[in-house]
């Protein structure tokens, strides 16, 4: 598959979710909790969903 284009993951690790928008892991759960992001379970596995993130960060956005 050479030459294709690299996949976006759908969701990911709480650690990873917590890096890509620069928060710890504490503030990451309570986001969780508050309904504020969007989590699947896989298994015993908690992900982020990667959607869930963006919009995080589009409704944080102060207007210019």
């Amino acid at each position: 598959m050479s030459g294709s284009q690299p996949v976006e993951p759908i969701c990911v690790r709480v650690n990873d979710a917590a890096r890509m928008i620069g928060i710890g892991r504490t503030k990451l759960y309570e986001l969780i909790s508050s309904g504020e992001l969007e989590t699947v379970k896989i298994g015993k596995a908690t992900r982020v969903t990667t959607a869930s993130l963006h919009e995080l960060v589009r409704r944080q956005r102060v207007p210019n």
